[in-house]
């Protein structure tokens, strides 16, 4: 029984950014990241044919938790009145979307303090069965297990160009054992989450260190004991890894998904008929997105007149 997680605001924000704004409602608001979101769903259960779905949901963008370890965590995306700064056409379609869904029946789950990340990496532990994680973030590579067949359907090039990344895909790309991304992404940094990394070591360094000494844990323990220095352990990279102390003690806390959150049963199972037709059907009217319900509906199997037509 295979489970596919969505990261909803990865897919929203790039439906937002991949379907023109002048997609509006009969009234003339934007409607793009809806019609999008919708849209892509769809195709991802054609192609896909998952027994199970679930859109995750970011409950908390930027955890407190995750700030207090590295105060410079995703501050470049705080708007100047604070939150997350989100396009102006964008912020008004997330709550319309959070309707669709609940109307359609698609289980949608986040949890208080923490991100549809750490949602995902629950669920994904949780599941008995194959998982397949919807993302455009590099950060869920490191769910990727192939004795467990979870993996992530990588949306970087879009969603009808998706790369599907298993333990030999992160190999592939990086150069690392399968499930050793989180300690690579501290190492190496990432700048769209704030993460700077140890100055100096980019990914060919992190990935020499990761593979001769297995993980972050192991590489502090040689730097630490290293009286001869030789690569990967160069006494320029001893040198960058000593002075970035402070920022490996603290990483590790920041990059790593939760597994174990506290999150209630979720079903997950696909909707045989909208949850609530009626208000599904006033929803499509007034937003406009009535064609991209009945595509939804018609991967999900929905009567043919499920919005009265």
């Amino acid at each position: 029984m295979t489970t596919m997680l969505l990261d909803a605001a990865s897919l929203y924000f790039r439906a937002f950014y991949g379907v023109p704004t002048s997609v509006t409602t009969p009234d003339g608001r934007p409607i793009n990241a809806v019609r999008g979101f919708l849209d892509m769903t769809a195709r991802l259960l054609a192609t896909h044919r998952p027994d199970r779905l679930v859109a995750c949901w970011d409950d908390d963008w930027r955890p407190a938790f995750r700030v207090e370890a590295l105060p410079s965590y995703k501050a470049h995306r705080v708007a100047p009145e604070g939150g997350e700064e989100v396009p102006d056409e964008l912020g008004p379609q997330v709550p319309v979307l959070v309707e669709v869904l609940a109307a359609a029946g698609i289980d949608r789950v986040g949890a208080p303090g923490y991100e549809a990340d750490d949602v995902i990496g629950t669920l994904a532990t949780r599941a008995r069965g194959p998982v397949d994680v919807v993302t455009g973030d590099r950060d869920l590579f490191q769910l990727v297990d192939d004795a467990r067949a979870v993996r992530v359907l990588y949306t970087a090039r879009g969603i009808t160009d998706i790369e599907f990344v298993d333990e030999a895909g992160v190999a592939a790309k990086y150069g690392i054992p399968g499930r050793a991304y989180a300690d690579f992404a501290v190492l190496r940094g990432d700048p769209s989450d704030g993460l700077p990394g140890v100055p100096g070591v980019g990914a060919k360094t992190a990935a020499a260190l990761i593979n001769e000494f297995g993980d972050l844990a192991g590489i502090r323990a040689a730097a630490g004991r290293t009286v001869v220095p030789k690569a990967p352990l160069t006494a320029a990279v001893l040198k960058k890894l000593h002075a970035a102390g402070d920022y490996l003690d603290a990483a590790p806390v920041v990059v790593a998904v939760a597994t174990t959150i506290d999150l209630p049963p979720v079903e997950g199972a696909l909707p045989r008929s909208p949850a609530d037709p009626r208000a599904l059907a006033e929803l499509a009217d007034r937003h406009g997105i009535g064609n991209s319900v009945r595509r939804l509906g018609a991967v999900l199997g929905w009567p043919a007149d499920v919005l009265g037509r």
